[in-house]
């Protein structure tokens, strides 16, 4: 991502927090821009379809109790819906998974809600599933 990629990037993250239900304060869409910039915390992909942005990838490396290595946490997927079945989002997986080969990296894993199905039917072919169940709860 580029500096000069905000203003896409802002209008496709507000479409995927409406999305998901979500609604932030705009500092952390500020916040969360710069980390992706500085490209330590947090890093950040866009899929482009001539020259239109259609879809972003956001992912984490960070340390594990149960690797040496470290690994690589997928938080945020979009594909604009009339994109999707195209295989954009396929490609953004795979390139989070070739930057996470290059940094060493153990395993690559996120999370979707149980009833987006197109999300599902592709991870199903990319991944496995945990089994797991995930649980949360806010501080603040």
């Amino acid at each position: 991502m580029q500096p000069e990629d905000e203003s896409g990037w802002r209008s496709l993250w507000t479409e995927y927090l409406a999305f998901d239900g979500s609604v932030l304060d705009v500092v952390i869409h500020d916040k969360t821009w710069s980390r992706i910039l500085e490209g330590k915390l947090i890093r950040g992909l866009l899929a482009f379809e001539a020259s239109e942005l259609v879809g972003f990838a956001h992912y984490i490396f960070h340390p594990s109790t149960w690797s040496l290595s470290e690994t690589c946490y997928l938080q945020d997927l979009f594909v604009v819906p009339e994109m999707r079945g195209r295989g954009i989002g396929r490609s953004l997986i795979s390139h989070v998974f070739a930057d996470a080969a290059a940094f060493g990296s153990s395993r690559v894993y996120w999370q979707t809600q149980t009833d987006n199905q197109s999300a599902l039917a592709l991870y199903e072919k990319v991944a496995e599933r945990s089994g797991y169940i995930q649980f949360s709860k806010s501080i603040t």
